[in-house]
């Protein structure tokens, strides 16, 4: 059924009608603008620009928790080889040492030398007695000189060198001898009291009283001193 005009007019009034609807309308818009000012002010995550300007921490996703941290170590740079240096030309192959065989000549590094005195006072005309030994302690026999000149006895007192069994020596001097493993050489001599030297045509002094020193001398070998008086 169409309404009157007339008759709506009549029970609410024209004025009242459209007020009611104004207010409706301005209603709508308010919701809508809040709503809409509402969406722009949250970030892209669901986060409030009021809570982001305030700086709290977002809420972190109960499934990423669960991960267990992961840490990665970059992998070390490969180094550049080495290279060896090239050999040279002169570079010869070392050769192995040749075992000693029965008969060689002794090593000098395998022979003990040593002499004693029969006596530390000699008064008189009493001499001067020694006993000297040459011992090989290689595993070896092995050949030694044991002549005058390779085994010299040299006296001396003080800086004075008063006698040397190596002085006026003619003849065959080499004495070689066989030197077995743990049995001495053994040689004895004495000193008639008498100086040497160089000159051996002229007459010998006497050695005059006093302290003197004996030793051996054998090559790279030494015996200790012996050291004696003459009276």
């Amino acid at each position: 059924m169409r309404m009157d005009p007339d008759t709506f007019r009549s029970d609410i009034g024209v004025d009242v009608y459209w007020r009611r609807r104004m207010a409706a309308l301005v209603g709508v818009l308010v919701v809508v603008a809040v709503v809409a000012w509402a969406c722009s002010a949250s970030g892209p995550d669901g986060e409030s620009g009021t809570d982001a300007s305030a700086g709290r921490s977002p809420t972190p996703d109960p499934i990423l928790a669960l991960l267990p941290a992961v840490t990665i170590t970059p992998s070390p740079t490969p180094s550049a080889p080495t290279a060896s240096p090239a050999p040279t030309a002169s570079a010869k192959p070392k050769t192995l040492a040749r075992a000693k065989r029965p008969g060689d000549a002794c090593d000098p590094s395998d022979l003990v030398l040593d002499m004693q005195g029969q006596g530390e006072v000699y008064a008189g005309d009493s001499r001067p007695r020694f006993i000297l030994t040459l011992v090989n302690t290689g595993k070896v026999m092995c050949t030694a000189d044991v002549g005058s000149r390779a085994l010299e006895v040299r006296i001396t007192s003080g800086t004075d060198r008063v006698w040397s069994s190596a002085d006026c020596v003619s003849g065959e001097t080499e004495d070689i001898r066989k030197l077995d493993r743990g049995i001495p050489y053994v040689r004895q001599f004495e000193w008639d009291r008498r100086r040497s030297g160089s000159d051996c045509a002229s007459d010998r002094a006497t050695a005059g009283d006093g302290t003197y020193v004996a030793v051996v001398h054998a090559s790279s070998l030494r015996s200790h001193k012996t050291v004696f008086h003459l009276r």
